[in-house]
């Protein structure tokens, strides 16, 4: 029995496997959810009661009416400095309520 050679360093079997579409946007997913705190700050991170992404849109629940508004103002910054931190363009809209 002839064994067929098909090495590949563990390296680049792994980023072939986070690159493959679902596990890729699962990454995401958990990147963005972990980014908001390091980015926003305690306090804000404090707020925040949940935080979804679908389809490139970004879903905050915000527990503060005051916080959630002036948030609202920043909606184009969030966006940007968290598609600057992913480093694509994977957040088209942010959605706070």
């Amino acid at each position: 029995m002839v064994r067929e050679k098909n090495d590949m360093p563990l390296k680049e079997v792994l980023k072939q496997f986070a690159n493959s579409k679902k596990i890729k946007t699962k990454l995401t997913k958990t990147k963005i959810i972990s980014l908001w705190g390091r980015i926003m700050g305690p306090t804000i991170e404090q707020y925040t009661k949940n935080i979804e992404v679908h389809r490139g849109t970004l879903y905050l629940t915000i527990e503060s009416a005051t916080l959630r508004q002036e948030l609202s103002y920043g909606k184009e910054k969030i966006q940007k400095i968290l598609n600057e931190e992913l480093g694509e363009a994977y957040i088209k809209e942010v959605i706070i309520r």
